[in-house]
């Protein structure tokens, strides 16, 4: 039964899309270790919402990779970069500072 199997998925194009041999890459590179808060940032967008009483629709998310604190900043899908800098600027930096990096 197991030459069956083996058999069948030799032949099945699927199986052999989905499988792959597993390669060593070597050691893994531990991240580096924060020692202040708002240094090092997340941003991302949450969409797909329903329209609020303001009529935003999407969500800028900022997270603090230290503490793992999270500002959400609502916002319209219509807004622009610079729209979104501005927001960055006066609900992020205003607070905290320019972060050094930020992904």
């Amino acid at each position: 039964m197991k030459r069956d199997v083996q058999r069948i998925c030799d032949k099945c194009i699927t199986c052999k899309q989905a499988k792959f041999r597993i390669v060593s890459h070597g050691l893994y590179t531990p991240l580096p270790i924060l020692k202040e808060s708002w240094v090092d940032i997340s941003m991302d967008f949450v969409s797909g919402l329903p329209r609020s009483k303001k009529c935003r629709d999407l969500i800028f998310l900022v997270v603090d990779r230290f503490y793992k604190i999270t500002h959400f900043i609502s916002c319209n899908k219509t807004n622009d970069v610079t729209n979104i800098a501005d927001l960055f600027f006066k609900k992020i930096v205003q607070l905290h500072g320019v972060p050094r990096s930020s992904d």
